[in-house]
């Protein structure tokens, strides 16, 4: 793993929530996009090297509305940037986590991602990262 690729936090109202985290961080979201295969609208911001990735629901039964109803709003996992993303899930796999998705999937903001499931990894939410552009062509 190379870095903390950024942190991504729950939100029930993603527009409130830009307006707050504008105000908190002095910048407005670099992007926004929905991700439609996992349910949800995000937004990006920056400060300094770091990310924030604001999450909200656009169905009942994503990822995000379960967690909302089950924690509230507030962080949800922690994404690590790697440059291997086949390679970590094979390392992460054998070192004994339990990963939640076979292969990478397409995410927000240009990456594969694949989840290592909280019960792994004392009950976060971890997120590998790749970005797309910098994958080679055997996926």
């Amino acid at each position: 793993m190379l870095k903390i690729e950024h942190i991504g936090i729950a939100v029930r109202d993603l527009a409130a929530a830009n307006g707050l985290y504008e105000k908190l961080l002095g910048a407005a979201p670099y992007k926004e996009e929905t991700v439609e295969s996992e349910g949800v609208k995000t937004s990006f911001f920056e400060n300094g090297p770091n990310k924030i990735e604001l999450l909200e629901a656009t169905t009942t039964d994503s990822a995000i509305a379960k967690f909302i109803e089950k924690k509230g709003e507030g962080i949800h996992h922690i994404a690590f940037a790697v440059a291997d993303i086949h390679a970590e899930m094979t390392r992460l796999r054998e070192a004994g986590f339990t990963l939640l998705n076979e292969t990478p999937k397409r995410g927000a903001d240009n990456k594969w991602v694949c989840f290592v499931h909280p019960k792994s990894a004392n009950g976060v939410l971890v997120e590998l990262c790749q970005d797309i552009v910098a994958e080679n062509t055997n996926s």
